[in-house]
């Protein structure tokens, strides 16, 4: 694998590329989310329906058939558990859809490899800005089922950005890295599906972190998602403010994911045409 050092590859290249290719982010992220639908009677309607569609099975499984509690439980009724759950999966999802997707990227937009003036760095962004307006509808879709179930929405949902945004730039990292080795190592696309897969179960999605034994817990952490979905039950369900020493630790790893897997990208992206 050919390295090529013309391109930038520092972290404010990262910001100075995203702000000038904005319009362009914007117009691929609205043919994303649109060609989704395309063709369906509903069209974007499906973006409420399927998380609505998802939360009534959850309640209806784990509240009703399994009779499941939480043991940081909340006031209110048999949904509790699914709204918790909810929060859970939102996180796994944004994660997933853009690993899942990130190897791929580059070969199923071939035709803009040879086109020198095409900034292919700024495939990834679009994906994410895909997926974070599904996670936008289903994070509406959850507050308004935890105002129906618990009677309320803490103030501290507010605050859900701030615990996202570390999230989402490391999730930038991982996705510009693995959109890379999708084009020399084709296997790639394979093993993010089994890992986004066992990522579903070992991270606290069906489970509290604290249901472990103690000597378990420091180990679940070193899963990126696991920090991220407790904080986000934190502000969104519990109503309890985040670790914020916690969230700057985490930042300042996500930050340096998302320089390393840019600069990866930077420097292996001239030979993408050789290979495709």
């Amino acid at each position: 694998m050919k390295l090529y050092q013309s391109l930038p590859t520092s972290p404010m290249a990262i910001l100075q590329s995203l702000w000038r290719h904005r319009q362009l982010v914007w117009q691929m992220s609205k043919r994303e989310v649109v060609g989704r639908y395309r063709g369906s009677m509903a069209g974007l309607a499906w973006s409420f329906f399927n998380p609505i569609f998802m939360l009534l099975v959850y309640t209806f499984v784990f509240s009703v058939v399994f009779e499941s509690r939480w043991e940081e439980g909340i006031e209110g009724g048999r949904g509790n558990f699914a709204v918790i759950l909810f929060a859970g999966l939102l996180v796994h999802g944004l994660f997933a859809e853009c690993v899942n997707r990130a190897p791929s990227l580059v070969l199923n937009n071939a035709n803009y490899v040879k086109k020198v003036v095409f900034p292919l760095e700024i495939l990834p962004w679009a994906t994410l800005v895909s997926a974070l307006f599904h996670t936008a509808i289903s994070i509406l879709v959850l507050l308004v089922a935890e105002w129906v179930i618990v009677g309320g929405i803490p103030w501290t949902v507010v605050l859900l950005p701030l615990v996202l945004l570390p999230f989402v730039v490391g999730i930038m990292g991982v996705s510009w890295m693995l959109a890379s080795l999708g084009v020399y190592l084709r296997d790639v696309a394979q093993i993010t599906g089994m890992l986004t897969s066992v990522l579903l179960f070992m991270s606290p999605v069906f489970y509290p972190l604290s249901k472990l034994p103690q000597q378990f817990q420091p180990w679940l952490l070193l899963n990126p998602l696991a920090f991220i979905i407790e904080q986000t039950r934190q502000v969104l369900v519990f109503g309890k403010l985040p670790d914020w020493g916690g969230l700057l630790v985490y930042s300042l790893i996500a930050c340096l994911i998302a320089w390393l897997g840019f600069a990866w990208f930077q420097k292996t992206r001239g030979g993408f045409a050789d290979v495709l």
